[in-house]
């Protein structure tokens, strides 16, 4: 006799397997800038300018410009993210009580123009365009800061349009950042991978429909959100099993 635990689990995989099968080819990856972007000379630069105290800045910082960009969004009152980075960095410095001079503020705001790629990046995005699978930036920053880091990297050709959150006044993980994605490359929501660099990105991509992997290069935990990404991985090799698996 085949008991009922069997039978239930039995029950449960066919359609879940039929389903897995059923799922269409990814067409199109929208990355999050900092799956891309490698973002280390910021803190470096930081730790330059503060020596000792260039992890404490760093801190407040990122945590400031991030609720900055939600409160925002919230607020219907949208400043692009330059503007939104830089108010955040001058409150995060007051915050740990360091002297922040205009020297000091323009050269880390600087930083971002002169950033590169992470170094798995150019040899990942050769492949996945020539497996024809299209990729654009869907992100927070402006396209001058997407511009640079293409002409620092070498991704020139690799990328379409940029999807800067500035087309439409909102940011991630708000649904009209992620519609963006589906506007430009004009397929289905399961044929798009969201590429992600925060668990949080990954959790509002999927929740929005898209197929949702984490690059997770610092191994964080996943957090509680209530959709939790489709896959995770530490670099640009796991996202290609996925998006080509």
């Amino acid at each position: 006799m085949i008991n009922r635990r069997h039978l239930l689990l039995t029950a449960l995989a066919i359609p879940l397997h039929a389903r897995a099968q059923s799922r269409p080819p990814v067409k199109a990856v929208a990355f999050d800038g900092f799956v891309i972007i490698d973002p280390r000379p910021v803190a470096a630069r930081a730790d330059a300018l503060f020596p000792g105290q260039g992890p404490l800045l760093m801190d407040a910082w990122r945590t400031r410009q991030f609720e900055y960009t939600w409160l925002r969004t919230l607020e219907r009152r949208y400043a692009d993210f330059r503007q939104v980075t830089e108010e955040a960095l001058v409150v995060a410095a007051k915050a740990v009580k360091l002297e922040l001079t205009p020297d000091a503020k323009a050269q880390l705001m600087q930083t971002f123009f002169e950033l590169k790629a992470w170094p798995d990046v150019v040899p990942a995005l050769r492949l996945l365009k020539e497996k024809g699978i299209r990729m654009a930036f869907l992100a927070n920053p402006p396209n001058a800061m997407f511009d640079s880091v293409v002409r620092n990297s070498g991704l020139e050709g690799l990328l379409e349009e940029h999807l800067s959150t500035d087309r439409v006044q909102a940011y991630k993980p708000d649904p009209r950042a992620y519609q963006m994605g589906l506007d430009a490359f004009r397929v289905g929501r399961e044929e798009i991978a969201f590429a992600a660099s925060a668990s949080w990105d990954a959790a509002g991509a999927k929740a929005f429909g898209y197929r949702s992997f984490w690059v997770n290069r610092t191994n964080l935990p996943v957090e509680a959100l209530g959709a939790a990404p489709d896959a995770i991985g530490t670099g640009m090799p796991d996202l290609i099993r996925f998006v080509t698996g």
